[in-house]
């Protein structure tokens, strides 16, 4: 069998755990599947987590996942190489592709992978590798957390308060909201005047401080029109429980992406009194359970046109080269709590050749 360069994870624990290593090449791709050559993937939460060995979104993740070494990367983009009998007829070899991977599947952070076709699409022209691998996890979970699960109308007269407009979730759900639900307000927590004025980039129509008091903050801006949800997408989620519902509107919708141990905040807040709605978005869902597959190679595919007409802005920030050292760096980026919209790594990154990447 032949053998492949792969940057894995070898042990759960820190990060010197990632480690460039020889593994056997995907076999050919069967039904639905792809295989698709490498160039370039972006760092998300669930990267560090689940290297760390504390992901804990599914309750029996650990039970599931490939066994050590485990390859991470849950976006990607690269070019296919052969295809299963199902995979859609326009998928083709050489054809750009950008996708993200399932969570109980090996990762993008190797030379080849195998991905399921029906999570992935051709590659907006206008971006490069690295750029289109910056969008589809975060922006699969905005558009679920806002429209499938939120069920925000376009051209609602309402509001929208984000937890964390500068992060990678936060960034796009300030795009959706404004450029595609055409909401007149966006409230986003930010603060230090880079993530202020990435936020207010990104579509946010005011900011607030996430170190103080947000509910304070909220009503002094005398907004003329009423909060109707809030988007959580940082930690501490029990934290923000009681502050959203004092903001949200009567008969409002509350949806978090993230989750902790201590959730039973809810109890005394105005959650019951004013009838709010509280639902959790995960983007794993629907290939962790097989339910709805499909629908992501969709929602990328119009993603897609709306990058090159130039609606959509790519909020990928900062790229590292697709090296041990590199996704190294990725994740301490990650980890620090600092990080503005996304982090990518990719082949071509500071000269890295072809040959020399994934090691």
């Amino acid at each position: 069998m032949s053998q492949m360069k792969a940057i894995a994870v070898t042990q759960r624990g820190g990060i010197d755990n990632l480690q460039a290593i020889q593994v056997p090449k995907p076999s050919e791709p069967q039904g639905h599947d792809l295989l698709v050559k490498v160039y370039a993937t972006s760092l998300n939460p669930i990267d560090t987590k689940v290297r760390a060995g504390t992901y804990d979104d599914y309750p029996d993740y650990f039970s599931h996942c490939p066994q050590l070494p485990q390859i991470l990367g849950f976006d990607g983009s690269g070019t296919i190489v052969s295809r299963g009998s199902l995979a859609a007829p326009h998928f083709t070899p050489g054809t750009p592709v950008y996708y993200t991977g399932s969570p109980v599947r090996q990762g993008a952070n190797a030379e080849y992978q195998l991905i399921d076709s029906r999570g992935a699409a051709i590659k907006p022209q206008s971006l490069d590798f690295i750029e289109a691998a910056a969008l589809p996890l975060t922006w699969l979970t905005a558009w679920e957390a806002l429209v499938e699960r939120l069920g925000i109308q376009e051209g609602e007269d309402a509001g929208l308060l984000i937890v964390n407009g500068a992060g990678g979730v936060g960034s796009v759900a300030s795009q959706i909201a404004r450029e595609i639900l055409k909401l007149p307000l966006v409230v986003s927590t930010a603060s230090r005047e880079e993530t202020v004025r990435f936020s207010k980039a990104m579509g946010a129509t005011h900011t607030v401080s996430h170190r103080e008091d947000i509910v304070q903050q909220v009503r002094d801006l005398k907004l003329e029109k009423p909060i109707r949800y809030v988007l959580i997408t940082h930690t501490p989620t029990a934290g923000y429980l009681e502050p959203a519902a004092t903001i949200v509107e009567p008969m409002g919708k509350v949806c978090s992406i993230v989750q902790e141990r201590e959730m039973d905040k809810m109890y005394g807040t105005e959650f019951m009194s004013k009838s709010l709605t509280y639902v959790w978005a995960l983007v794993g869902t629907k290939p962790y359970y097989g339910v709805d597959v499909e629908s992501h190679g969709r929602i990328l595919e119009q993603l897609a046109r709306w990058i090159d007409e130039g609606k959509i802005k790519c909020h990928l920030q900062q790229k590292l080269p697709l090296t041990a050292d590199g996704l190294r760096r990725a994740h301490e980026i990650i980890e620090g709590g600092k990080a503005v919209g996304k982090v990518g790594v990719g082949i071509g990154v500071d000269g890295l050749k072809e040959e020399h990447a994934f090691s």
